[in-house]
């Protein structure tokens, strides 16, 4: 199925951050353009919530007079590229203003793209995508800001990549915020 293609593909219909998914962040055939974006039926099996909501003429599920929908029935227990235990708070947000949600999403989107540059020993991107995606804003820019000072510019990526690791996990502990995928 051809789906229409959505202005900010980086945030789906259904309230996944896609900008912060490791498919997304990828290079080659695996690249993932987002939700709709330019190339999604290529690369991503058809999407019963995008038909629906497009069918309708929205952009969000948040918009239908039905959400959420029982399409939605179990949708946060698990996870699939990229993590779903945020989704209903980021789709809230989202609803709320959804400007701001994407200003704050683009923010993340930057520093993730940061991390993945100048942090990634070549096997943090998930830990990077999970990290960003569940831990605040504010908590991620302090984290950068203390990763900035600490990870010496001549450390190798392996030393770079454990201090931004331990900085990342020493936050998710403090808020009780697990960083992996349930399958």
């Amino acid at each position: 199925m051809e789906y229409r293609v959505k202005e900010y593909p980086q945030f789906s219909v259904c309230g996944l951050n896609c900008g912060l998914c490791p498919r997304y962040n990828a290079d080659g055939v695996s690249r993932c353009p987002g939700c709709a974006g330019k190339g999604f039926s290529d690369v991503h099996p058809p999407c019963g919530v995008l038909s629906c909501v497009q069918r309708k003429g929205l952009e969000y599920c948040f918009l239908c007079d039905e959400y959420p929908c029982k399409k939605y029935e179990g949708a946060d227990l698990n996870d699939s590229f990229i993590t779903h235990k945020n989704q209903f708070r980021d789709m809230e947000k989202a609803k709320n203003d959804i400007s701001a949600y994407t200003a704050e999403l683009d923010s993340k989107i930057r520093i993730l793209e940061e991390l993945l540059a100048n942090y990634n020993d070549g096997r943090r991107k998930g830990f990077f995508c999970i990290a960003v995606n569940l831990l605040d804003l504010d908590e991620v820019v302090s984290i950068m800001e203390q990763l900035r000072n600490e990870a010496a510019t001549d450390a190798t990526p392996k030393e770079k990549a454990a201090v931004a690791v331990r900085l990342f996990q020493a936050k998710a502990d403090e808020r009780g915020v697990d960083l992996k995928l349930r399958k």
